[in-house]
């Protein structure tokens, strides 16, 4: 069986831009681990499309500036369901 790793980067990659989806979202959708994920599009996609690469960057930036807001959220919900 023959599998494409780079179809597969490309389109991880494309996925994140288009759904604004984090590391994990992806690597749900895509059914391999968020160090694949990770490693995909932070070390393989850069040799393989630079532009894609920046814009899925500017995207993983935010989700990074982001976390913290939404862990507190969570943490937020749980509390208010006990």
């Amino acid at each position: 069986m023959y599998y494409d790793v780079d179809a597969r980067v490309i389109k991880e990659a494309e996925y994140i831009i288009k759904e604004k989806a984090t590391v994990r979202k992806t690597a749900s959708v895509f059914g391999v681990s968020k160090s694949t994920v990770h490693h995909d599009v932070a070390v393989k996609l850069g040799y393989i499309d630079e532009i894609l690469y920046d814009e899925v960057k500017k995207v993983l930036n935010v989700n990074l500036a982001e976390r913290h807001i939404r862990g507190g959220m969570a943490t937020k919900e749980k509390y208010a369901k006990q």
